[in-house]
């Protein structure tokens, strides 16, 4: 897709004036910044969906991405800005394994996302204003989403306003799999020697449709020299196969199902950030976050963050956050629903908790470079350490490099 714009960008003739040979060269394109960030996630817990919330949650995940920005000026002075990233995750997940127990390898135990997307924003830089269309695609084992999506920049005169507008739209379609002893037979057992790859062991394909439309509508104010303001509204939309037929759900009678849950689901997050700079080495950054959904989830989050300075190239940034959550009226743990519940699940996320995550980033930006190398203009580490109150915990490492 880069080489595709690269090839696509019109050359000017040999014979340009003079007068217009910087105007030639400010519609070049030229590369602004590549981010490269990876991050290492692990993650214990025995309160598994899969199983019907009563086994392990251990789960690893590496992720890496690659963040390419490039630029032009069009002939009306316009900024042409140009954003490519390509994602790839691997996980390893021991509770989806137990979708088929007596299968040797599963294709749910380990797996591969990829996930590129293109964004075009056109900006005059004068007044602030800009507008862009994103494009977005991914991919794994049990599903596929194509996503577009719309944003739209308004900026104040004085530049102390900014309103942003954010569309976007997911087309998902999704493999359904049921655990082993809930398909029909002969497919609820697995023969010996079955492997990854084996359609026979899930029995016939089958896909079902979910589409996911959200919003982002946010204002930002610059109060004065010390305070900025940003209000954020999300609200969101999703229709389709929105329970995971793999997980299971267990009865009072003794029974068993696959997970059941509405088609349709509205949310409507809330939320308020402040950046107050104390001075030239302290900037306190708090969050806030009230979240709702027609499922009856409710749940408030508070963050704090304070970047230090230590010296003019190198900072720390301690950071908290808090959750709190009111869980869905469809939320049963193992072995507790009812035979009449039309709605069940037994997957802790929905259910209500709450949560510490805490942790640290350090940022270095020196001059010259990292290490000398001038093209490498920032190295930035952080860590953080999770901790649910239905016996979850993670962390996560992640690195970050910027190029310029």
């Amino acid at each position: 897709m880069y080489l595709g714009i690269l090839a696509s960008h019109a050359q000017a003739p040999k014979t340009l004036p003079v007068t217009d040979s910087s105007s030639y060269q400010s519609r070049k394109l030229k590369v602004d910044e590549v981010n490269m960030v990876s991050a290492y996630y692990h993650q214990d817990g025995d309160h598994s969906a899969v199983t019907g919330g009563n086994g392990t949650e251990n789960l690893t995940d590496f992720a890496n991405t690659i963040e390419l920005q490039l630029s032009n000026y069009s002939k009306g002075g316009r900024k042409n800005t140009f954003l490519f990233e390509l994602g790839v995750d691997h996980y390893t997940s021991a509770s989806s394994d137990k979708i088929d127990p007596n299968t040797i390898s599963s294709a749910s135990r380990q797996d591969t996302r990829i996930y590129p997307s293109l964004n075009w924003t056109t900006s005059n830089e004068k007044t602030g204003n800009a507008l862009g269309f994103t494009g977005s695609y991914s991919h794994e084992f049990d599903y596929q989403s194509f996503g577009g999506g719309f944003n739209l920049t308004r900026t104040s005169k004085n530049k102390n306003t900014e309103f942003d507008l954010k569309l976007q739209a997911f087309l998902d379609t999704w493999q359904v799999i049921l655990p082993i002893e809930l398909r029909p037979p002969p497919y609820n057992q697995s023969p010996v020697g079955g492997g990854r790859g084996d359609k026979g062991l899930r029995g016939p394909l089958s896909y079902a449709p979910r589409n996911s439309f959200s919003s982002s509508f946010s204002l930002s104010q610059v109060i004065n020299t010390r305070l900025q303001v940003l209000l954020i509204a999300e609200p969101s939309y999703q229709h389709g196969l929105l329970a995971t037929k793999y997980q299971r759900d267990y009865f009072t009678d003794g029974s068993e199902r696959a997970e059941n849950l509405p088609d349709s689901r509205y949310k409507l997050p809330i939320a308020a950030r402040v950046n107050y700079f104390l001075d030239d080495r302290y900037i306190i950054r708090a969050y806030y976050r009230y979240y709702m959904d027609n499922w009856g989830i409710r749940a408030h989050t508070a963050e704090l963050e304070i970047p230090i300075k230590l010296s003019a190239f190198v900072s720390v940034s301690p950071f908290y956050r808090y959750n709190t959550q009111i869980g869905t009226r469809y939320f049963a743990p193992y072995g507790q629903h009812l035979a009449s519940d039309t709605y069940y699940t037994s997957d802790y996320d929905l259910s209500s908790l709450h949560s510490n995550f805490l942790g640290t980033g350090i940022r270095i930006s020196p001059p010259h470079g990292i290490f000398g190398w001038q093209s490498l203009n920032t190295l930035e580490i952080r860590y953080g350490h999770y901790i649910r109150s239905t016996d979850l915990t993670s962390n996560i490492l992640t690195l970050n490099l910027k190029f310029k």
